[in-house]
């Protein structure tokens, strides 16, 4: 496997994964259509590479996708796309998390110019404030083509509050960011993005009753239609990950189509060492370049069904120093075309 593929594999990657149930395993629907969706954070600000993206490469991420003939839809849009009877297409999604100025000095401008649309997921508590882009610049960007989306009021690490207090806060914030962005920008999000994209099932559903249409987690991997809509995957970009050549890798990676997966949390369980069994369509993939990976460590992988395709991914040792870590499982298809899965699991014991 390309040196490309393996270092992406190290960005935090969440993949849609079929509708949301509270029980152990998940069941998710095939379909053909897919689209790829990039999140962004801060431009030309090196003071932060790992939120990041220089300048110059976001103007080649525009400049490729608008040159390549990819349908450029919102986040929403790409939603409604997939639910749809309309035929398949090569779609992607610019999505830019917490509002920085640089977004608006840096990154807007180029959207401008080669007429792309994108979404805006804002926390409202920093609306103004220091590096934050202010009410008038989040206004002045709704009138060119940039959808605002709801990101919680404060941008929490909610996982780190304890169950008896964490959904009512969780759910609390979320309608007084809703209720904010309603007054000041007279306009009301239909999709969502967790802050650090960390979610537990409960959480998730709350995002679903609230209202939204779906929702956004911070890592990356493909959308395609059947997924739940509420942990979708974006090809995260900093400065490790921005250049040309490797944003052309991530627009042209399929999605894994993964059946079931057990267990259906991220939490990490104890022993820090969690076993995850993933069942998926191996139709028109090379299962000889089946490979798997684990953020930080050695992974174990066992195909327990070749037939049915059932794999199980054990990290080779305990993970404890690391508050999130990604279980990936990658194989090419006939074409040479990559496909990915990725899991997050989150040690709310690590800062």
């Amino acid at each position: 496997m390309p040196r490309f593929h393996i270092s992406l594999l190290f960005i935090l990657i969440l993949s849609c994964s079929g509708k949301p149930v509270s029980n152990s395993t998940e069941e998710i629907v095939s379909s053909d259509k897919e689209v790829v969706c990039f999140i962004y954070h801060r431009f030309g600000d090196s003071r932060y590479p790992s939120t990041n993206t220089p300048v110059k490469d976001f103007e080649a991420h525009l400049a490729y996708l608008k040159k390549n003939n990819f349908q450029l839809l919102t986040f929403s849009e790409a939603i409604e796309y997939l639910q749809s009877d309309k035929p398949a297409r090569k779609t992607a999604v610019i999505t830019i998390d917490d509002a920085y100025k640089t977004f608006y000095e840096r990154g807007l401008p180029l959207l401008k110019k080669y007429s792309i649309p994108a979404t805006l997921f804002i926390n409202t508590k920093t609306v103004g404030g220091g590096d934050y882009m202010n009410w008038a610049q989040l206004e002045d960007a709704i009138k060119h083509k940039v959808e605002i989306g709801n990101h919680t009021h404060s941008h929490d690490f909610f996982l780190n509050q304890s169950a008896a207090t964490r959904y009512k806060t969780f759910k609390d914030e979320i309608e007084l960011s809703q209720t904010i962005i309603s007054e000041k920008l007279n306009t009301k999000p239909i999709v969502f993005s967790y802050p650090y994209g960390e979610f537990d099932t409960k959480m998730k559903d709350i995002v679903k009753e609230v209202g939204f249409i779906a929702a956004a987690a911070q890592n990356s991997g493909v959308m395609y239609s059947g997924d739940d809509l509420f942990e979708c995957p974006r090809f995260p970009m900093s400065e490790s990950y921005s250049a040309k050549d490797k944003f052309i890798e991530k627009a042209s990676m399929k999605a894994l189509r993964v059946k079931k997966r057990s267990p259906n949390d991220y939490i990490m369980p104890k022993g820090n060492q969690p076993l995850l069994t993933l069942t998926f369509d191996g139709e028109g993939l090379r299962l000889n370049q089946l490979q798997c990976f684990v953020q930080g460590g050695e992974c174990a992988l066992d195909v327990v069904d070749k037939q049915k395709v059932v794999v199980t991914l054990q990290a080779a040792k305990p993970m404890t120093k690391k508050r999130r870590t990604l279980y990936t499982i990658t194989v090419p298809d006939k074409q040479g075309i990559w496909h990915w899965y990725s899991h997050l699991w989150i040690n709310t014991a690590v800062d």
